[in-house]
């Protein structure tokens, strides 16, 4: 019997999913990580933590199920995306990775689309502070010592499969997350890289996240009592690497995540940006596939500082509410607590609370606040359709899932079912391990990536569906109304 092991470098922490015959989850373990803020806006981490998280997350199952992990065939990668690592010609990093939420490189990306004015319909994306490109432009001004002596540029998790395999290699997927990548023609841009003064010797290979990277080094096989040497997938970015998990991969296939930031994933079968709307469109860890994404920077978040406001724990606001709204609120709210991504692409985005009176009260609020959040996403639904994208249904993923009143809000809102999944860990690193199958087995991916059983579904409530409709018209004014009157 072979197993398989998935690996999934966050941000927080690495996690290692260990999955056996029929996908079967065997254990799990997970190693936590710091990140650094030296100063207002930035965040970094050290590169070498990845890996020793990843040696303790492993070791951990070596010694709660030796057998299983002998048994490794197959080993998938999931990475926090946009992740700037710099290794010198030794491999050595050159300083800490700056990562996906830093923001200091704001006046560079319109030096880059400047410089590259074909940027946007090659990346297929905004150049954003988040990606990887506008973080070289900063070192090679900043630190212009430590970016001449830079020889790769690696991805978190492809600095991992460094250690892993000793080959420099990153997959479709979490390259799209660059702004170096020709995303439809799945490979790296000149142009882009000219445009940040690298050549593709600083970059690693590329393989389809389902394709073999490499295999595991023979001290590792030993460290683990590995039985043979396993391939290591290509993997995915974390996002794409959940849709694996969740088995989003064929065109139109969905899901809404209601995490701390807020994700409205969708497969495509072709290259569909929509940069006007501030979409972000990557090629998918399946070959031939892509996907969209509408992004919001404040979902759970935004209900999170409603309970710090109040002195009220989330769960106990949402637990005031009725489980089945019958109305809407009569308050709107404005979910752009630190700026808003899709569809506006303004940093300088806030929130607001529109309509109170004397007779407003917390639940009053909370439900604001669950309808604006899900209002967002209708406007990532809206500039998804503009790019010519829709979704019958999706999965509702999340810590915000556990509302009954919130999926039922989010439904009338969609007009769309949600699909609840039965109990179990189908994100990154289930991907990952499932990634890591198909690289040892060459099995076929649209066909064996199956969704997660369903446990419920929850349908759009045709009396509200009209009533929000009506009300996200409204909405849709706040923005530019507010944007206005705050210059």
């Amino acid at each position: 019997m072979s197993t398989y092991l998935g690996l999934d470098i966050g941000t927080s922490s690495v996690k290692a999913v260990l999955i056996g015959e029929g996908e079967v989850m065997i254990a799990t373990a997970s190693a936590s990580l710091e990140v650094t803020r030296p100063h207002a806006g930035w965040s970094e981490q050290d590169g070498d933590s990845w890996i020793a998280a990843t040696q303790s997350a492993i070791d951990q199952l070596k010694a709660s199920h030796p057998v299983e992990l002998s048994a490794v065939a197959g080993i998938g990668l999931s990475g926090q995306m946009h992740g700037a690592t710099l290794l010198d010609k030794a491999d050595k990093p050159l300083r800490p990775a700056i990562l996906w939420n830093d923001v200091r490189s704001a006046a560079e990306c319109a030096e880059l689309e400047a410089r590259c004015p074909s940027l946007r319909s090659i990346a297929g994306n905004i150049a954003m502070p988040g990606f990887t490109a506008p973080k070289l432009a900063w070192v090679k001004k900043h630190e212009p010592d430590i970016f001449a002596r830079t020889a790769k540029v690696l991805l978190p998790k492809d600095y991992v499969r460094l250690w892993l395999t000793g080959e420099y290699v990153s997959d479709m997927s979490d390259a799209a997350g660059t702004l170096w990548l020709d995303v439809g023609k799945r490979a790296w841009s000149p142009d882009l890289l000219a445009a940040t003064d690298l050549t593709l010797d600083h970059m690693p290979g590329l393989v389809e996240g389902t394709e073999v990277s490499g295999s595991l080094r023979t001290e590792l096989v030993s460290r683990w009592g590995i039985a043979k040497a396993p391939v290591v997938a290509g993997g995915g970015g974390d996002n794409a690497a959940s849709a694996v998990g969740m088995g989003a991969v064929k065109p139109g296939a969905a899901f809404a995540s209601l995490g701390t930031s807020g994700v409205l994933f969708v497969s495509n079968a072709r290259f569909s940006p929509n940069t006007e709307g501030a979409v972000h469109a990557f090629c998918h860890a399946v070959p031939g596939t892509w996907h969209q994404m509408g992004v919001i920077l404040s979902a759970t978040d935004s209900l999170q500082w409603l309970s710090h406001l109040l002195a009220t724990p989330a769960p106990e606001l949402t637990r005031g509410l009725d489980p089945k709204p019958t109305q809407p609120s009569s308050l709107f709210f404005l979910p752009y607590l630190s700026g808003e991504r899709t569809p506006h692409n303004d940093a300088a985005a806030r929130g607001a609370f529109v309509g109170l009176a004397h007779t407003s009260d917390r639940s009053e609020m909370t439900l604001a606040v669950l309808e604006g959040v899900a209002f967002a996403f209708r406007d990532c639904l809206r500039v998804l359709n503009d790019a010519g994208t829709d979704m019958t249904r999706a999965f509702a993923v999340g810590g915000g899932s556990r509302s009954e009143a919130w999926l039922q809000i989010m439904a009338a809102v969609l007009d769309r079912p949600l699909d609840i999944t039965a109990e179990g860990d189908f994100g990154g690193g289930f991907g990952a391990a499932r990634l890591g199958r198909i690289a040892a087995t060459g099995d076929d991916p649209l066909s064996t990536l199956t969704a997660p059983p369903i446990a419920r579904t929850v349908e759009p409530d045709t009396s509200l569906v009209a009533a929000y409709a009506e009300r996200y018209a409204k909405y849709r004014a706040l923005y530019p109304a507010i944007k206005a009157a705050l210059a």
